[in-house]
């Protein structure tokens, strides 16, 4: 890390003075400070500079260009996005924030929160009206505070019902009273004629400064005389590996012998606690490669392999499984790190996949800040704006990368969760975790009944975490 610290001051020296050139005057020409922030940042790290003609070394020859090139750009956002390579199918994931504070708070995990996450789907038999369930509700929040539970149905707001035009503005606002219903399908197995059935319970909810714990439920389960650890885990953030430490120091007090580790709706987070968690459920691997991240042209040489640790940043030994087998749960919403970590361990142990593909994002980012080496330390006063710009790829020891389509379940363990049917989470009759546990019991009834269950028939429109899409991702440090 110390030669990529070199070579990036290097670079930025370089890059700095290739950009400041002189006009026939020898008069210095200057452009907007953001936008000049901006389009250096790109230059040096973006993963995908080769391919965005702009972004090369000799683009401009003089400084009047470069200015005039800058200032033909009203907002800072118009140029960061005209430097994105294909934003709608390989660089989906790179942003450009104004105010560098609240991204700071949500990579904490701080964030203006009621409480409940949720999916929204068409209403049974309509493509107009909307209907959400809650599949998530966090601690010590206007949601657990109110008695939203998940599984419950919600209709409307304010009075009004929901439908494909006002969800958004509906559920964007700071406070507001959830109209709850009930999915009513006549008695039966047709859907033809399945409707939600409004009821007089009414909840108001209030968004709050939230900080998460991303440890959100741990346990362990005797299956046929075997100890199985449980963990729903749903964020990489930083400061998280302590506690992960501490659940997996009762794993190994109690002799787990099996570990289901549920990510369905973690979106990601840092590399570094990605590593950890990799050291832990495994511990035979010590200072071999868990991980690599791949850097553009600029970074050939300074491609870093992330290796499985035996000690954490502060000094504390990690309390390691020593496994060989892992289930993990996915959804469409296991992205980045989740993603990260499945394929890194899968080329040392075996991993089974249950639940439905993961999102598909193999890159990671990095903040930028308009400073004279990017860090945040001596961050320009002037304004607020930061970057976050994929500029790695992360692949395994063996250079195989997340497919864009998403990793894929195990053979015979694929699974869409049941909107209707969401179940406790933790409880051992929770589809998801119950198909997990059927194998470690090696009941293939219990797991043939769980798959013949009835798919959904409803639609999903949107998640909660699609209101907040820069949530997560594979962050370096």
């Amino acid at each position: 890390m110390k030669n990529l610290k070199v070579l990036l001051l290097l670079l930025i020296f370089s890059f700095i003075s290739i950009s400041c050139f002189e006009d026939d005057d020898d008069t210095q020409i200057f452009a907007s400070e953001i936008n000049d922030f901006v389009w250096k940042g790109m230059n040096i790290f973006y993963l995908y500079k080769s391919d965005i003609s702009n972004l090369a070394n000799d683009r401009f020859t003089t400084n009047q260009e470069y200015a005039d090139y800058l200032n033909s750009f009203t907002e800072p956002e118009d140029l960061f996005e005209s430097l994105i390579f294909q934003r709608e199918t390989v660089d989906r994931f790179s942003w450009i924030v104004d105010d560098y504070i609240a991204l700071e708070q949500q990579f904490q995990g701080t964030a203006t929160v009621n409480g409940m996450e949720f999916s929204l789907f068409f209403a049974p038999n309509s493509t107009t009206d909307v209907i959400g369930v809650v599949r998530l509700v966090l601690p010590n929040t206007s949601a657990s505070s109110n008695g939203i539970e998940r599984g419950d149905v919600f209709y409307g707001i304010n009075g009004t019902a929901l439908n494909e035009t006002n969800f958004s503005q509906l559920l964007s606002q700071d406070s507001y009273t959830l109209n709850l219903g009930v999915f009513n399908d006549n008695g039966t197995p047709e859907t033809e004629d399945d409707f939600i059935e409004p009821t007089t319970e009414n909840i108001t909810l209030t968004k709050a400064v939230y900080t998460e714990n991303p440890v959100y439920l741990s346990d362990i389960y005797n299956v046929g005389g075997q100890n199985v650890g449980y963990i729903m885990y749903n964020g990489f953030t930083a400061g998280s590996e302590i506690e992960l430490n501490n659940v997996f120091a009762n794993f190994n007090n109690n002799n787990v012998q099996h570990l289901v580790l549920d990510l369905r709706y973690n979106p990601g987070g840092r590399v570094s606690i990605e590593t950890y968690l990799a050291s832990m459920i495994t511990g035979q691997f010590p200072g071999e490669v868990f991980t690599k991240l791949i850097y553009n042209e600029n970074f050939e040489s300074q491609n870093t392999d992330y290796n499985f640790q035996t000690q954490l940043e502060n000094g504390n030994p990690i309390n390691s499984l020593n496994l060989n087998k892992l289930y993990v749960l996915t959804t469409s919403r296991s992205a980045s790190a989740s993603e990260g970590l499945i394929n890194g361990l899968s080329s040392y142990i075996q991993v089974i996949q249950i639940g439905s593909n993961t999102t598909g994002k193999t890159q990671a980012s990095r903040t930028l800040y308009d400073s004279p080496n990017f860090n945040r330390e001596d961050v320009n006063p002037n304004h607020t704006y930061a970057m976050q710009p994929l500029i790695a790829n992360g692949v395994n020891k063996n250079n195989e990368a997340v497919p864009g389509s998403g990793l894929v379940p195990s053979l015979g363990f694929d699974y869409e969760e049941r909107p209707i049917n969401y179940g406790i989470l933790g409880d051992i009759n929770e589809p998801m975790l119950a198909l997990a546990l059927s194998d470690i019991e090696n009941s293939i009834g219990k797991l043939s009944l769980i798959k013949s269950q009835a798919k959904s028939s409803l639609k999903l429109i949107k998640d909660s975490n699609d209101f907040n899409p820069r949530e997560g991702g594979m962050i370096i440090d």
